[in-house]
């Protein structure tokens, strides 16, 4: 193996592999190999000007036994960054050190080099590279060894049960309610970002951990060492971006159902909200108030004013965002401007087609800056103009309508390759134009996100999920595994998102309890699809902002009088705690934290707290613990060490046990800490 010393990097070159390991911020490092001549040069989430360090690079000798009675004396190398050390042996195995302690090891089961004498002959490497067909791109495995008693966490959303993630096999791959942001966080005092927007998947066995990407250039892959969670989301975060500073007029409620379909029906419910006495902070136009897909612009028919509209709703102090997608039909007015300018993603084989709701659609090239400004300029002229404050960014996987990865390709690369990124390209569409304009405040909402897409003014929710308490939680633990991956600002559709009778009362109870949830996340946010589906359309066109189906009512008012005390209180209690949010979205600003936080985010001494997924912490003060079940009007509540107050009646609990408490309709348990 042949090594280079630089001043703050290694280099190891063995049998075609190039493997670079560098100093990258305080205690942490970044991992590189490739098989071809060259880097790519890309720092795809690493985006942001780190702290410079002074590493220390060496190679030293080693002996080793090879056989009976023979030693070889084998040339090693290290990496050492503050509190983090990576050692390179012969054969180019790593393995990682915290405060000189081994945390994290390839594996290695072949002839030679190896580190473990077990089972050599099985031929099993630690970077397996592959070549593709026509191409300079690999499949590329990567295999560490699993370390018993270990917990992982973060990684983005996925609608599952499982908050630990150990045992677990996710795909790397953007899906409608599914995010990939590949940043893990371990109980062993590490973070580990997988710096790779390809698709692929990654399972965190018991016996290995694997990496499994279908096609790349090169692994990739950042390293960074703490003493707490808190102190490892602070470090990934210096490196790939915190987010902006959240607006306050925006912390209150947001107002959504599937949907306005005129401005009259938007202005009659501000105007309704406004009589009440309840101020909405931003209300919503949902989906096919335009046209057709890809014309970007109101159907005048039913949106007649829109400049009119917005200045009303200003004037009551309520923001408006308007739904665009990334979809265009091929009625569009910009399809054949846009697929001759090639602006729009490209299929491999087959029809052009990409997208197929409502329409034969092609959607755009996000990466392609191009299309970026086209798409701005179409926008600012038809919305943003008129006083629209945000964007909702639906669809922003994109939404295929089959995920064949392999048939799909941007003009930065294959699909397979680069995907995972496309919701964080597509997003700054309008926040890279929108930052220079006006306040500079830029909040949009996405349905999807990747690693660092926190800096690009992006309210992430959790998709289109069914309106069923298993589905709320699944919300938990995808909160806070957003949160632990850097993604701060997130919420979900109260209520779920897919409702099929609004008159269920048991459908009304999990929308109490989902809203009583929501008062405590970054974004509190009335939305969903109501059933049942009997209202008629507005005309009997096939295209446009009438013909569609519209939801039932969505509105605090909607579920009767006692639903809507209930709602109104914790209404109140979101509008009581504008000083606090405002802590907590500066400390996501400074620092990282997100605003929900899993238990041993606070309290990581506490070996109890890292196996709880079913309360959390809502910044420091307030211990949260949802109602997740059909009817369960009191539940345990797991309290850590120091002085608890709950705050229905005042009783105060010491902590380090469980109890059990009241939780009526009207009262989700939350304790106050002293």
């Amino acid at each position: 193996m042949k090594i280079i010393c630089n001043e703050n990097s290694l280099i190891c070159r063995r049998q075609g592999e190039t493997l670079r390991i560098e100093a990258w911020g305080e205690d942490s490092l970044r991992v590189r190999a490739t098989m071809n001549r060259d880097f790519t040069g890309r720092n795809w989430a690493l985006t942001e000007k780190i702290k410079e360090t002074k590493a220390l690079v060496k190679t030293y000798i080693v002996p080793e036994k090879t056989g009976e009675g023979t030693i070889a004396e084998n040339e090693w190398a290290s990496i050492t960054n503050g509190r983090i050390r990576a050692e390179v042996n012969y054969a180019g195995v790593l393995s990682f050190y915290r405060d000189d302690k081994l945390f994290l090891r390839e594996y290695f089961r072949s002839y030679g080099g190896t580190i473990s004498k077990e089972s050599r002959c099985l031929k099993l490497v630690n970077r397996e590279w592959k070549g593709l067909y026509g191409g300079d791109n690999y499949s590329l495995k990567v295999r560490f060894e699993s370390n018993d008693g270990e917990k992982i966490f973060g990684m983005g959303q996925y609608q599952q049960q499982n908050m630990d993630l150990k045992g677990c096999t996710l795909e790397l791959a953007q899906r409608n309610s599914q995010a990939s942001v590949p940043f893990a966080v371990s109980n062993l005092g590490y973070g580990l970002l997988w710096n790779n927007p390809g698709v692929g998947q990654v399972t965190f066995g018991n016996n290995m951990t694997l990496w499994d990407m279908r096609s790349t250039k090169e692994m990739d892959y950042y390293i960074t060492v703490a003493d707490t969670p808190k102190d490892i989301v602070a470090n990934y975060t210096l490196a790939s971006g915190h987010a902006d500073k959240f607006p306050e007029e925006l912390m209150g409620l947001w107002q959504c159902k599937l949907r306005y379909r005129t401005q009259e029906e938007v202005l009659s419910i501000a105007r309704k909200y406004k009589e009440l006495g309840i101020h909405i902070d931003q209300i919503i136009i949902d989906f096919f108030h335009w046209t057709y897909q890809g014309d970007w612009k109101f159907d005048k028919k039913y949106w007649p004013d829109p400049k009119a509209m917005v200045d009303e709703l200003h004037e009551m102090g309520i923001k408006v965002i308007v739904s665009v997608w990334p979809s265009v039909d091929r009625k569009s007015e910009n399809f054949y401007p846009m697929l001759e300018k090639g602006l729009l993603i490209k299929t491999e084989r087959g029809a052009l087609q990409t997208y197929d709701y409502q329409g034969d659609c092609v959607e755009i090239d996000a990466f392609n800056p191009e299309t970026r400004d086209y798409v701005w300029e179409i926008c600012k002229k038809n919305y943003y103009e008129f006083g629209i404050d945000g964007f909702w960014l639906d669809n922003s996987e994109p939404d295929y309508g089959v995920y064949d990865f392999e048939n799909f390709r941007y003009s930065e690369g294959t699909a397979l390759e680069v995907t995972n990124m496309y919701p964080q390209m597509y997003s700054r569409a309008y926040y890279d134009k929108m930052k220079d304009l006006r306040d500079g405040k830029v909040v949009n909402l996405l349905r999807c996100a990747w690693a660092g897409s926190q800096k690009y003014g992006n309210v992430v929710w959790s998709g289109d999920i069914p309106s069923t308490f298993e589905a709320l939680q699944d919300q938990i633990q995808c909160g806070l595994n957003m949160g632990l991956a850097g993604i701060p600002w997130w919420n979900t559709d109260i209520g779920g998102f897919m409702t099929d009778d609004v008159e269920d009362p048991d459908f009304r109870q999990l929308l109490i309890r989902w809203y009583q949830f929501a008062t405590f996340t970054a974004v509190m946010r009335l939305h969903g699809d109501r059933g049942p589906y009997n209202i008629p359309a507005l005309d009997d066109r096939d295209w446009g902002g009438g013909y569609l189906h519209t939801g039932q009512d969505n509105e605090m008012w909607s579920y009767g009088d006692d639903n809507f005390k209930i709602m109104k209180k914790y209404y109140d209690i979101r509008i009581g705690m504008k000083d606090y949010l405002k802590k907590l979205f500066d400390e996501a600003h400074e620092n990282g934290s997100p605003l929900m936080r899993a238990m041993f985010y606070e309290f990581p001494e506490d070996e109890k707290c890292w196996d709880i997924k079913d309360q959390y912490m809502f910044g420091d003060k307030y211990l949260v613990a949802p109602i997740l079940h059909l009817n369960e009007f009191e539940r345990e509540v797991y309290l850590p060490k120091g002085e608890w107050t709950l705050t229905s009646d005042g009783t105060k609990y010491t902590g380090e046990q469980t109890v059990k408490v009241s939780a009526p309709i009207d009262y989700m348990p939350l304790f106050e800490r002293a």
